[in-house]
């Protein structure tokens, strides 16, 4: 109980957020939900005015529109199939439309439900003037007569409504277009017009929020000991759904199937196994619910989340240092703002990490919370971990700068690239090492299996390094951007076991980084001797796969083809040759062998030729570096 206990706590401490309309990036609306209050994605929005007549209605053609906080009930919030639950005032139109059975319905028992409850809250001592006006215009029935009237429904030869639109009456209308299936499914959302003064639309407006829930609180009985606060509190059973998007039918928590092995044989009722009252399943809900859409990470419908109970920003485990941190090692010019060093790094982040810790109390602890659904009734907890901020935030540093390398794969709002030194998103490790094709399900597996590497410190997985090591080692296999991305993150993951820096270490003697190393000086050797509109891959990128599997042999294969380009660059060409001699000459004799090369061997590659690029100094024979 613990993660709903955090998620109850959360909804304590954010309270003044509740009903405030906050926006994602793609301006689609969300708010901390009230108590007793869910979302729907409306098709129909009617106006009545304050004395109970209809007034205007139009057709919710925008999707970021339509998602509508209306009030619910513990019956209606988990109705399925043809379950007779109203919802208190918004609901479809079979439930609101009292003249359905006049123009062609057949079951009347909807409108009947639903507007003996909607009266009951009416008539209360909770109620409050938009109500009234709403109860006293649905009371009338006309609500179908007065949609036809206004061009928004339309009728057959016979005068009954045209339930689905058929080609036969011509061209389809806005809702029939619209709504999934038959029009009677249509859900209607009503707001209250004043040609006097502006009201806040009914699903905005704190006072409609708070009058229902005092309301609701009337009908909530069955005292039990909450297992959550530890309180007794009026119990529920049925608790919420929509927890991803408002169209989200699986539960956390249900037990619904008394008939069958639900309980195996241990209790006779479901609360026997766990009581958790109305208010902390409510509130533990909404919190869930609201931190996924303000900074929940969602692939393939599975949930990652990371989160502070008193709301405050914290770095997600499966961003990369970039989105953490912004440290552009570059942000100046060519220059490295920073020296690439895991110790240098390390200072630099830290001081990063420690303005998120200046936010959070002494007492702070972090939540991450992974979820998912195998069916679209069900969903689980895949992962759970709280922590003291100390050593999230501890294991958190010890990641980003010991899984750490020079990145390039980046772009910015006006899509030029950026540099980071740093470790690689989850996200990025599962395309490095599976390929930018890779299914969504694998991705978010990869992802998963990531987080106790992150969160708890263990051993990257083997099979993803070594998947990661393939991919690099094999460029022709791969267009130019995707194998430097893949370069570059197989290089941070066989970091973080190896503890190299990225700046050249020439008095490293290990066999397969002085292989590497080779490697690198013979690709730069021919890029250089190539002419400047010349994009081919050199003899040293073309045989990679190869050097890897059997050093010794391609080697002497790519170094015999450097032959013609010596000759081409002259003078030039003599400093890479003596660049040549001098690491191969560091190399055992013992070691020229074909023995494969491990992950080493990209490390040495890539910080020799890192090395070579950026490095700018006068040689023994007066010539520059490039």
């Amino acid at each position: 109980m613990s993660w709903l206990l955090n998620l109850y706590e959360t909804y304590q401490a954010n309270e003044e957020q509740v009903g405030k309309i906050e926006k994602k990036r793609n301006d689609q609306e969300y708010t901390l939900l009230p108590v007793s209050h869910t979302t729907q994605t409306a098709h129909l929005e009617v106006q009545v005015t304050e004395d109970g007549n209809f007034y205007y209605a139009e057709v919710i053609n925008d999707k970021k529109d339509a998602v509508t906080l209306i009030p619910c009930t513990e019956e209606s919030s988990s109705r399925a199939g043809k379950k007779i639950a109203p919802y208190p005032l918004h609901d479809k139109l079979i439930y609101v439309a009292g003249d359905f059975v006049a123009y062609g319905g057949k079951i009347e028992e909807p409108f009947s439900y639903y507007i003996q409850q909607l009266g009951e809250w009416a008539n209360s001592p909770f109620s409050n003037a938009k109500v009234q006006s709403i109860y006293a215009y649905l009371k009338k029935k006309q609500l179908i007569h007065d949609l036809v009237e206004a061009g928004i429904l339309f009728l057959d030869n016979n005068g009954q409504l045209i339930d689905k639109w058929d080609s036969k009456y011509g061209d389809k209308p806005p809702l029939y277009s619209t709504v999934t299936g038959s029009v009677e499914s249509a859900f209607v959302r009503f707001t209250v017009y004043s040609p006097e003064k502006i009201l806040t639309k009914v699903w905005k407006d704190p006072e409609m929020y708070e009058s229902f829930i005092k309301f609701y609180n009337q009908h909530l009985s069955d005292r039990d000991l909450c297992y959550v606060t530890g309180e007794f509190l009026p119990s529920t059973e049925r608790h919420a759904n929509k927890i991803r998007n408002s169209g989200d039918k699986a539960k956390l928590i249900s037990a619904n199937d008394s008939r069958g092995f639900t309980y195996r044989g241990r209790f006779t009722e479901s609360k026997q196994v766990a009581s958790i009252s109305y208010k902390a399943s409510q509130k533990a809900h909404n919190a869930l619910k609201w931190l996924i859409n303000k900074q929940g990470k969602i692939i393939d419908n599975r949930v990652f989340l990371v989160w502070e109970n008193g709301g405050n920003e914290v770095p997600s485990v499966t961003e990369d240092s970039y989105d953490i941190t912004s440290l552009d090692p570059f942000a100046n010019g060519s220059n490295p703002k920073i020296a690439f060093t895991n110790q240098e790094f390390a200072r630099e982040f830290s001081k990063a990490m420690d303005g998120y810790k200046s936010n959070l109390s002494t007492e702070a602890s972090i939540n991450i919370l992974v979820l998912d659904s195998a069916t679209t009734g069900r969903m689980a907890v895949l992962y759970y971990r709280n922590l003291n901020k100390e050593i999230y935030f501890k294991n958190l540093v010890k990641w980003h700068t010991t899984c750490a390398w020079l990145h390039r794969y980046r772009k910015n709002e006006d899509n030029q690239p950026i540099s980071f030194f740093g470790a690689p998103s989850t996200k990025d490790i599962a395309f490095a090492a599976y390929g930018p094709n890779a299914s969504d399900k694998v991705v978010k597996g990869l992802m998963e299996r990531m987080l106790p590497c992150i969160v708890e410190g263990r051993r990257i997985p083997t099979d993803i390094v070594r998947s990661a090591l393939r991919r690099a080692s094999n460029p022709v296999a791969l267009e130019k951007w995707e194998w430097e991305k893949t370069l570059s993150i197989a290089c941070a993951l066989i970091n973080k076991e190896e503890g190299y820096n990225l700046a050249l270490d020439k008095e490293n003697t290990n066999r397969d980084y002085l292989f590497g190393r080779l490697l690198a000086i013979a690709d730069v050797f021919e890029r250089n001797a190539l002419d400047s509109g010349e994009n081919r891959a050199t003899n040293a990128i073309r045989y990679m796969n190869a050097f890897s599997q059997h050093p010794a042999r391609t080697w002497g294969t790519i170094q015999a083809s450097l032959q013609p380009y010596q000759v081409r660059l002259g003078k030039k060409g003599t400093y890479y040759a003596m660049l040549i001699d001098e690491v191969a000459s560091k190399l055992k004799y013992e070691d020229f062998n074909d023995r494969p090369l491990s992950g080493k061997f990209l490390l040495g590659f890539y910080s020799q030729r890192y090395d070579l690029y950026q490095k700018k100094e006068t040689n023994t024979v007066g010539q520059t570096k490039e």
